[in-house]
């Protein structure tokens, strides 16, 4: 018999949208040295339906589709989070400051 072989990624963020489960709905990957790319095919073996890299300062976006990842601009699971407010907010030096201008920016909306 032959064995079932075991897929895992590690994310640096996962999230969950609605109710806990084994597999999150978005996993994000912090993007240091190159590669990071390279495990879209661990997590569309495991399901992961949106994987976000950051990396040099900037979100990539994919999701899941019927013939792997396909890039996106803009987020399907949450397609109302402003990527733009999101990154400016990360670069703040300030968790402070970042969640600030976080809460003021989604309360303006």
């Amino acid at each position: 018999m032959r064995r079932k072989e075991e897929v895992s990624a590690q994310a640096d963020e996962s999230y969950c949208l609605e109710k806990l489960k084994s597999i999150p709905d978005i996993s994000v990957e912090i993007v240091f040295t190159s590669g990071g790319k390279s495990k879209l095919s661990r997590y569309r073996a495991l399901g992961v339906q949106e994987v976000w890299f950051w990396e040099d300062g900037l979100f990539t976006l994919y999701n899941l589709g019927a013939e792997g990842y396909d890039r996106i601009n803009r987020s399907e699971l949450v397609p109302e989070l402003d990527f733009e407010l999101l990154t400016r907010c990360v670069l703040m030096n300030s968790i402070g400051d970042a969640a600030l201008e976080f809460d003021r920016a989604i309360g303006q909306n």
